[in-house]
């Protein structure tokens, strides 16, 4: 954790299992559209979700994106947008039975942010110098056309380098979604992903003239849920050129190399990930040992 915070026994007016609690945050197919009671106490519709770090409020404005599946309402991705950086903080979603799915294809729908106030966006024109890089990549979603819409979304991208997008970048992505959708791996994948809006590299104009911020760093947190238990993973990586264009991508080894733990990761970014665990297993889910994690995760 980043920091000390209210523990989250404090809300519960009696004593409950541990069990009790896992089954309340793990049952992750319906919790979408849903507000999350336990024994009494609303936690918020989608701020009590795993996968959302805890938020910086002030000026930052929250957003989900959301669509329908049948009966319910499943949440594409969610973020935090830093309006004076014109760039997120984070994105967050996650890979479960209703997630996983193939099939949707590369919508290649551009568009400025619906749920972004007009005076905040940006203009979903290419970026000068720099690629429109996805967070939450187009191959993330792909169990929907209009999920898969969503995820070209301004809010949704950085500004990348080219190879470093296209060569680099992907390599992480694919290792992501590959573990995302293998049911016998995870039965939920909850996935943060960003760059740095802190530590940059300058800034590069939007299409409508708004200067965006450039990140050095950019990361992903992954906790996995499967069968009763949680564990989880950090990845931190330097914003460059790797070498690698054309045919020549980034292998599995890098992604593996580029691991830290959670903590870790936390004192790089200054963002509390999977805060909404109760304290006593985020702190020992965070705190594991780097290579015995490369053990599980890989």
């Amino acid at each position: 954790m980043v920091t000390t915070k209210t523990s989250f026994f404090n809300l519960v007016p009696y004593l409950v299992s541990f069990a009790t609690i896992c089954m309340v945050f793990s049952s992750c197919s319906k919790e979408e559209g849903t507000n999350v009671i336990f024994s009494g106490v609303k936690l918020g519709k989608y701020e009590s979700r795993l996968e959302v770090p805890k938020l910086a409020g002030g000026d930052n404005l929250f957003i989900q994106h959301s669509i329908k599946i049948g009966n319910d309402s499943v949440m594409t991705y969610c973020l935090e947008y830093n309006p004076a950086k014109n760039h997120s903080r984070w994105i967050a979603f996650r890979f479960d039975g209703l997630t996983r799915d193939l099939g949707s294809g590369r919508t290649n729908a551009w568009a400025d942010d619906p749920k972004l106030p007009k005076k905040y966006q940006v203009g979903y024109g290419a970026f000068s110098r720099y690629t429109r890089g996805h967070l939450c990549a187009s191959y993330d979603r792909q169990y929907s056309k209009e999920a898969n819409q969503q995820t070209f979304y301004m809010t949704n991208m950085s500004p990348m380098q080219y190879d470093f997008n296209g060569n680099y970048w992907t390599a992480y992505e694919q290792y992501v979604q590959g573990i995302g959708r293998d049911a016998s791996f995870a039965d939920t994948l909850y996935v943060v992903k960003g760059g740095t809006i802190d530590q940059t590299q300058g800034t590069v104009s939007s299409s409508n003239g708004k200067s965006i911020v450039v990140p050095r760093y950019y990361y992903i947190a992954l906790l996995r849920f499967k069968a009763g238990n949680y564990s989880a993973i950090g990845f931190w990586v330097e914003h460059k050129d790797y070498g690698y264009s054309g045919n020549k991508y980034a292998p599995l080894s890098v992604v593996r190399d580029k691991a830290v733990n959670i903590d870790d990761l936390e004192k790089k970014t200054g963002i509390d990930f999977f805060h909404n665990l109760p304290n006593l297993k985020e702190d020992a889910i965070e705190g594991e040992d780097v290579e015995t994690l490369k053990k599980i995760w890989f």
